[in-house]
């Protein structure tokens, strides 16, 4: 095969596959290298980094280092995100809650912070409902215990809710702690707390 100009070579398809082969010269000798294999178990330094398709995939464990900015926190490395659904187990802590529907239960987890929200009817309230109790997607951290917030849509109440350290559940009661809730009071109740 004749020598040619790398210009006079024809293009590449592109994506490349990885299995392509390139020379190079290592100790003295020129020898084959895979494109897979150029940048394999290497770090890469770069001042920018933009993706025109795909998604940026990181290793099990593994996250986006942020020590460049560190300060006194524990730790500057963000390794969780998640979105996600979950079913709602809802029950009363006084009197009879005897059926329920959830039509939304969605959550999204940052890091340790936890936003979750449901939305359910109570389809027979029962007698004597004080507060109700609602199963989370992740059970609050040990330390922490933080306000949350409801809305019933039909009756215009507004109330109080609250997850309690190391809790997997949300206490929702109305501010007068009176009886919570008439039948088919559609319930909108959010979440924020850390695990």
């Amino acid at each position: 095969m004749a020598d040619s100009k790398i210009s006079a070579l024809p293009a590449s398809t592109t994506p490349l596959a990885g299995t392509e082969v390139l020379p190079i010269v290592q100790s003295s000798t020129t020898r084959q290298v895979s494109v897979a294999n150029l940048t394999a178990g290497r770090a890469i330094s770069a001042t920018e980094l933009t993706l025109t398709t795909g998604n940026l995939i990181v290793a099990s464990g593994q996250g986006i280092d942020f020590s460049a900015t560190s300060s006194a926190g524990t730790s500057e490395l963000f390794n969780d995100y998640e979105e996600g659904t979950w079913t709602p187990v809802i029950t009363a802590s006084s009197g009879t809650l005897t059926s329920y529907s959830i039509t939304r239960a969605v959550y999204t987890k940052s890091g340790r912070l936890v936003v979750a929200t449901t939305r359910f009817t109570i389809t027979n309230a029962g007698t004597g409902i004080a507060n109700l109790i609602i199963t989370l997607p992740f059970t609050a951290g040990a330390q922490d215990s933080t306000g949350a917030a409801f809305e019933t849509v039909l009756t215009g109440d507004m109330g109080r809710a609250w997850v309690s350290s190391g809790s997997p559940e949300m206490l929702v009661a109305r501010y007068n702690n009176t009886t919570f809730c008439v039948t088919n009071s559609s319930v909108t109740a959010t979440a924020i707390y850390s695990v």
